[in-house]
């Protein structure tokens, strides 16, 4: 099932590639270049996360935790940066972002098949969302906070990612109903996630956390959804155990 599982990814990346291609024949040179960059960076972070989470799960726990300490790192630094401005704020969106990380850091912990499955809806949610925007994006979701998003990328990420779901389900083993209402839920909270941490960068002024990774506008900006998705799901197990 695991192979299954990776061949239906590496289908998506080449889909991904050929998508990439297109848009970055509309696109200058130097951005088509940073596109290239954050494609084949994002490839070696899917895998590096994929085959912890199967064959490693305690490195996928160390993982986890390195995620959130890089995403405070950068988000004191932003605060640091803009001095120290918009207090109160900041006080909220720290509150918010260390109870979403304590859910995400249990969620590094729970069965791996869970784990695996919502990885894989952020994902694909997230991949599939820039690609539709940047290829068919008319219309401005959320301009002033996020200027990238477009109701045509949310849709495609949307439905790709819930369709995707239906064709990972025999990772989690429920039914087809449970499934689409499991991943409705994560990529809402995965929604949420990027555009709180957009409206954060908003606030301050900026347009990126930090270039600590290639082509991405750093750690929070990589794995805004992943944390909020994953902690959905963590605080889901919790509240019904």
């Amino acid at each position: 099932m695991i192979l299954t599982i990776y061949i239906i990814i590496l289908i998506y990346f080449l889909l991904g590639a050929i998508g990439f291609h297109i848009i970055n024949r509309r696109r200058e040179r130097k951005e088509a270049v940073s596109n290239r960059v954050k494609y084949i960076t994002y490839f070696f972070i899917i895998n590096i996360i994929f085959f912890s989470i199967v064959y490693y799960p305690l490195m996928f726990s160390y993982i986890g935790m390195m995620i959130i300490i890089a995403g405070m790192i950068e988000t004191f630094s932003l605060f640091r940066r803009s001095g120290y401005s918009r207090k109160g704020f900041f006080s909220l969106f720290i509150i918010i972002f260390l109870t979403l990380c304590g859910g995400f850091y249990f969620f590094t912990t729970l069965e791996k098949g869970l784990v695996l499955f919502t990885f894989l809806v952020v994902s694909i949610f997230d991949a599939f969302s820039q690609i539709s925007g940047q290829l068919l994006g008319r219309k401005k979701l959320f301009p002033s906070v996020s200027p990238g998003k477009t109701f045509e990328g949310l849709a495609g990420g949307i439905i790709v990612a819930l369709g995707s779901s239906l064709l990972l389900r025999r990772l989690i083993d429920v039914s087809p109903v449970k499934t689409l209402l499991l991943a409705s839920g994560i990529v809402i909270f995965a929604f949420i996630g990027d555009m709180g941490t957009s409206l954060y960068k908003r606030r301050h002024n900026v347009k990126d956390f930090s270039n600590l990774l290639p082509g991405h506008g750093g750690f929070m900006d990589r794995f805004d959804s992943i944390i909020a998705g994953g902690a959905f799901v963590a605080f889901l197990q919790f509240f019904l155990l």
